[in-house]
This record gives structure tokens, sequence and C-alpha cells, in this order.
């Protein structure tokens, strides 16, 4: 699996969101500059995000964007899912190499292998909620059960 930066922004923006969700919506342009990302590609993000209904969007002067749902509610799965509009790319499906042999029909043995690591990415990844990230690298670590890293 490669993250690609859609998945990884749409992690960033709502991060972003989830650490200002008491100070009501935020603008696109707002996330953009304060995170450094490029404008255009948290619009579209956003977009995303709002069509998958993790955060919602709020018109006019104070308008902008914030969760719509609380942090502890939102899966990273989710948001990858939105962002990248998938969590892992099978390619016997999306790009198969010969037609006849990747299709369903065809006895292959090495699609269940490439379909058990992504039901196992999509188990992790619904295993971290958004409110799972908004402490430091440490606490996440302990909390999703990885050993924290010694300096």
């Amino acid at each position: 699996m490669r993250i690609t930066t859609w998945a990884e922004y749409g992690v960033i923006c709502s991060l972003h969101l989830a650490r200002r969700s008491t100070e009501g919506p935020v603008t696109g342009r707002d996330i953009a500059a304060r995170e450094r990302l490029p404008g255009d590609y948290v619009e579209q993000i956003l977009l995303r995000l709002r069509r998958a209904d993790i955060v919602q969007s709020t018109r006019g002067a104070k308008g902008g964007y914030e969760l719509a749902r609380p942090a502890t509610e939102i899966t990273v799965r989710e948001i990858i899912s939105a962002a990248e509009l998938g969590t892992f790319d099978l390619h016997c499906d999306t790009h198969p190499v010969d037609e006849e042999r990747c299709s369903h029909s065809s006895d292959c043995s090495i699609r269940p292998v490439w379909v058990m690591l992504q039901q196992r990415i999509d188990e992790v990844l619904d295993g971290v909620r958004l409110a799972d990230l908004l402490v430091a690298e440490p606490q996440v670590r302990e909390r999703v059960g990885l050993p924290v890293l010694q300096a």
C-alpha cells in the first residue's frame, strides 16, 4: 500500500479541523495556509470529505468547514477512503496485467493474498479514530500498540 498525498492531506485537514473544533467553521484557505498545503488540493479534499459526511460546510462571511461528527466517531479509514476514494488499490481489479488471467472467473492463487491484505489494512485503519491522533506521537504509538521510540 502506498499512502498518496490525497490520503495524507485528507488526514491532515481532518486533524486540523478536530484541533479547532471549538472555534466554529474554518476556511479551506486557512487550513491550507496553516498546514502549508496547496490551496487547490485542500479545497478538493474538503469537498470529498464533505461528500462522505466527514466534514460539513457553512456558506457566508463566517463560513467554512468543520467536522460533521465528533472526532471520536471518525476513523482514519473513513478519511482515507473519502480522500483517496479507497484504502487499497487491488491491481487485479483496477489494472489487470492480463484480462483473462486477472478476471474474477479465472483461478488466481495470488488474489486471495491481496484481498486478505486489503482487509487487514482496513481493520487497522478502522481501529484508529481521529481523536486518537490529537496527542503527541508517543501517545499515539501507545494507543495503537506500537513501541514508543526512545530519543
